[in-house]
């Protein structure tokens, strides 16, 4: 079995088999190159809507912080008179049909864990299918969006976009720098020269615009109207679980301001049953919001999430701004 502990060791260690994979890297690396190509040739179909797009995703397989960086962007929007509406993929959602409008009080075993956190941090309206274009339309359709904010979509060629943010992780950035199976990357490194920023989710290189996560409050997964900082567990050992793309940062993170750590690390997307979240010792279970979520129904007293507060400099906000007003001179018709 391909356990988290493996892949991370195959794609961001030193692991022998990244090597003997490479050529099926470089077959992948060839097909993707040869997609995108199809794409910008006007082979192969890209459809627009009546609103500017911008696309926030990645290069690499799993969590790179795209999902804060969206909500941020949206809370940024609206602070600017924009009416953002915001597309997704709704990975793990099991829905027949498609488009599905996203609700705070959605099920994400339906539409997706982090569509459900985009609606309830953003209060803006969310559509989520595999088919971006199909999201867009509908959300144009229903809501008085001017502007579509796209959720991990950099490889979705087939929605046209006006702006492209590419998010790195500062501690793994791109691993080995081979392509699938052979290393995390989605597409070759050569992509980032087409984007239009780049943010590094940590410590920055070249070019790159900083996003830094802060601790919020502490909610109880089961009532909201209960909460706590937390440093008010500083000191104390807790259950620590997570299902997201790269567990340790958060618990790293947990670490770092003084709590002891008893790491539960499930796939990014779990499927989370009582009895994965359900101890016999008392401690306090502290999950990431993506995850609580899915636990709303069968979580305890004693089940809590960690809000995250998104903090991007300063450098960021005036060069977006300045792209945005770009975006402004040749706005289409909405």
């Amino acid at each position: 079995m391909l356990t988290p502990a493996f892949i991370e060791d195959l794609w961001y260690g030193k692991h022998p088999l990244s090597l003997l994979l490479a050529p099926a890297g470089w077959v992948y690396q060839f097909l993707a190159s040869l997609r995108r190509l199809g794409y910008s040739a006007g082979l192969l179909p890209v459809r627009s809507v009546a609103a500017p797009v911008i696309v926030v995703g990645n290069l690499t397989v799993g969590g790179t912080g795209k999902t804060p960086l969206v909500i941020w962007l949206a809370n940024y929007l609206k602070q600017n008179n924009y009416r953002p509406g915001i597309v997704t993929r709704g990975y793990g959602g099991v829905a027949s049909h498609w488009p599905q409008q996203v609700r705070p009080d959605s099920n994400p075993d339906m539409v997706g864990d982090e569509a459900v956190v985009i609606a309830r941090r953003t209060g803006c309206p969310v559509a989520a299918a595999p088919d971006r274009h199909a999201a867009a339309e509908g959300l144009l359709e229903h809501h008085h969006c001017n502007i579509i904010i796209c959720d991990d979509g950099l490889q979705h060629y087939a929605l046209d976009r006006d702006l492209e943010l590419l998010v790195v992780d500062g501690l793994r950035r791109y691993g080995n720098r081979r392509c699938l199976p052979a290393g995390p990357l989605r597409e070759p490194l050569s992509r980032m020269r087409n984007v239009d920023m780049v943010i590094c989710n940590g410590h920055p290189g070249r070019g790159e615009y900083q996003m830094d996560y802060d601790a919020g409050p502490v909610y109880s997964v089961r009532d909201e109207r209960r909460h706590m900082n937390l440093e008010a567990l500083k000191g104390k050992t807790v259950h620590a679980v997570a299902g997201i793309g790269h567990p340790a940062r958060y618990f790293n993170m947990l670490r770092m301001r003084g709590l002891g750590v008893i790491e539960h690390e499930y796939p990014d997307h779990h499927r989370f049953t009582p009895a994965d979240i359900i101890f016999s010792d008392g401690l306090p279970v502290l999950m990431t919001e993506k995850d609580a979520v899915k636990c709303t129904h069968f979580a305890g007293e004693e089940h809590w999430y960690l809000s995250l507060v998104v903090k991007m400099d300063n450098a960021f906000e005036h060069r977006f701004a300045n792209l945005l007003k770009g975006l402004a001179d040749g706005q289409k018709t909405a």
